[in-house]
């Protein structure tokens, strides 16, 4: 059994850092437009280039994040994930990092959709409200997994406890 939860820690390690080379990319990708927004006119296209370029950087930070939370959840502290109080923990990392990437990709689109086509915005719209109803849902699932983990008191010393395996010495 050892054996088989170490290959799961190593192909957690391999996934971590295909979604870094992921973000490595989208990083280039997002300097080059910014880049290329700093040598344009300094009109709206260019304007345009730049939010562009941070929704492909709020992308980016997305995939730093999610390699970030692989590592530490299931190489570093190779915790089990059965307990209300790290439930929480590990899904609000995720929602944190999604929401603010769907809320930058919705600005992103508000712009193109004002200045290029109009008719988009209620598709806009929508992504908004689906943001908003995220995060209502977190919160909501933040409220009742508290309950969940006043039942259970040592799972939260324990998850404090795994906190150290992450700290430098």
């Amino acid at each position: 059994m050892k054996k088989l939860m170490l290959a799961f820690g190593v192909v957690h390690a391999m996934i971590a850092a295909l979604f870094t080379a992921g973000a490595l990319f989208l990083i280039v990708v997002g300097a080059k437009l910014g880049w290329h927004a700093a040598g344009a006119d300094s009109g709206l296209a260019a304007a345009q280039e730049v939010i562009e370029a941070i929704g492909i950087l709020a992308a980016a930070v997305v995939a730093l994040q999610i390699a970030e939370t692989i590592v530490e959840e299931e190489v570093v502290r190779d915790a089990d994930i059965s307990a209300p109080t790290r439930v929480r923990r590990f899904l609000s990392r995720f929602f944190v990092v999604v929401v603010v990437a769907l809320a930058i990709e919705a600005l992103v689109a508000t712009f193109r959709a004002v200045h290029d086509d109009a008719s988009e915005l209620l598709y806009v719209a929508a992504l908004v409200a689906g943001v908003g109803v995220l995060l209502a849902a977190w919160g909501v699932f933040v409220h009742l997994n508290r309950s969940a983990e006043e039942l259970e008191p040592e799972a939260m010393q324990e998850a404090q406890a795994e906190d150290a395996k992450l700290k430098p010495d």
